[in-house]
């Protein structure tokens, strides 16, 4: 299976879910989700879904000075952000389960 048509489908959640507790810029964002296993992850597909829950109302940014180059864009989470997370969640986790459940795996 190609993950990378699984991460399309996920990827909102799994930069809600990085930026649960702590801020971030794109970069670190996106150095994060690697990080945590999701090697497939594209630079672009990060940007543009940090760009996408910014317009949404999920996201809030502000700019910070940076001495390594051009100012930084940090996104937060915000409240409807932190609603949408949860709601993601519990649908992923019943997702899974129920396809768990099909493959004939268990925990």
């Amino acid at each position: 299976m190609n993950v990378t048509q699984l991460l399309k489908g996920v990827l909102d959640l799994a930069v809600l879910a990085v930026l649960r507790d702590r801020d971030g810029y794109g970069y670190d964002v996106l150095r994060r989700l690697r990080d945590a296993g999701l090697s497939e992850v594209g630079d672009a597909s990060v940007y543009g879904t940090l760009r996408r829950l910014l317009k949404a109302g999920l996201l809030t940014s502000y700019v910070e000075p940076s001495d390594a180059g051009p100012h930084r864009i940090y996104y937060r989470l915000n409240d409807h952000g932190r609603h949408q997370l949860e709601a993601s969640a519990k649908t992923w986790r019943e997702f899974t389960a129920t396809m768990n459940d099909l493959i004939g795996e268990t925990k």
